[in-house]
């Protein structure tokens, strides 16, 4: 692999995108992939913060881009401010292998391009209504992987999650997708395989 492998990370506001990515850190990290992060906010750096907080990553290691604009401007439209901060990680980490790159909130058309990113995720979740996967919206039909966060508030807001599986499997009949609760993990062990194998990171055999 030439360079850092790039992963997006995209979705609706509230969907569970800065969860993903906190929950994900840890498990690169005992996988032994050197990691960096980008976060992308309309106004503010307040994802970068938060990840920088956390204490799963060297706070060097994470850059915020403002936007200033949709959030999708900045990933597929004109990706170059991203591109930039991906270039500087790389340069100021040698040894970074993977940089996972969180969009800022966005619509169900929201979409990466190949020049930014080797492999994204889109995330949406239940509690934005049983109908998004009807809906079909871009990010969903093409990302790599499809999670579908939140499960365990389904019942709380009335979302059909049988149903959601139905029309999630009819709308990407040819792609990974995962059903998860963030919080307390469920389904995260499963997306961090389809992402070490579909971005080609790994044997899926050492991966638990």
């Amino acid at each position: 692999m030439t360079g850092a492998l790039r992963i997006g990370i995209g979705g609706p506001v509230g969907s569970g995108k800065t969860r993903l990515l906190e929950r994900l850190l840890p498990m690169f990290r005992d996988a032994g992939i050197e990691i960096a992060v980008i976060t992308n906010d309309l106004m503010t750096d307040e994802d970068a913060q938060r990840v920088r907080r956390s204490g799963l990553i060297d706070p060097d290691r994470v850059r915020a881009i403002e936007t200033g604009a949709c959030p999708h401007t900045a990933i597929r439209e004109d990706p170059s401010a991203n591109l930039t901060a991906a270039d500087e990680l790389e340069l100021a980490h040698p040894g970074v292998q993977v940089i996972l790159i969180e969009s800022g909130g966005d619509n169900l058309a929201a979409t990466f391009t190949s020049d930014l990113v080797d492999y994204w995720i889109f995330v949406i979740d239940t509690a934005a209504g049983d109908d998004i996967p009807r809906k079909k919206g871009i990010g969903m039909l093409q990302s790599d992987l499809l999670v579908v966060n939140k499960i365990d508030l389904a019942p709380l807001v009335g979302a059909d999650l049988g149903r959601m599986r139905s029309d999630v499997a009819d709308a990407r009949p040819d792609r990974p997708s995962v059903f998860t609760d963030l919080r307390s993990g469920a389904g995260l062990d499963e997306t961090f395989r389809h992402v070490v194998t579909g971005a080609m990171l790994a044997d899926p055999a050492p991966i638990r």
